[in-house]
């Protein structure tokens, strides 16, 4: 199986992860729902999983939307090893 590097966007509660998925749908940036990963503990179980080219789109919306997010973070493949970067 092949790995993709990804962004995720995690929430303060179910409610910012709707109002997330609102946002995303609004600006025409592409995403999945997921439940969070393993990796980041302290969050809701709803996540947004996005492609790292459209970063600066999700950072620029975080930034004018003022959605309750508790972080964003990078998923890469470095080294055979699967590595959690947070950005916000």
């Amino acid at each position: 199986m092949k790995f993709e590097d990804f962004g995720v966007v995690t929430f303060e509660s179910t409610h910012h992860a709707l109002n997330g998925e609102k946002s995303f749908k609004d600006k025409d940036i592409p995403f999945k729902t997921i439940p969070t990963p393993r990796e980041i503990t302290l969050s809701c179980g709803l996540s947004l999983k996005f492609k790292l080219e459209d970063l600066d789109a999700v950072l620029e919306l975080y930034s004018e939307e003022k959605v309750a997010i508790k972080g964003i973070y990078k998923f890469i493949m470095e080294d055979n090893i699967r590595k959690l970067i947070q950005i916000v």
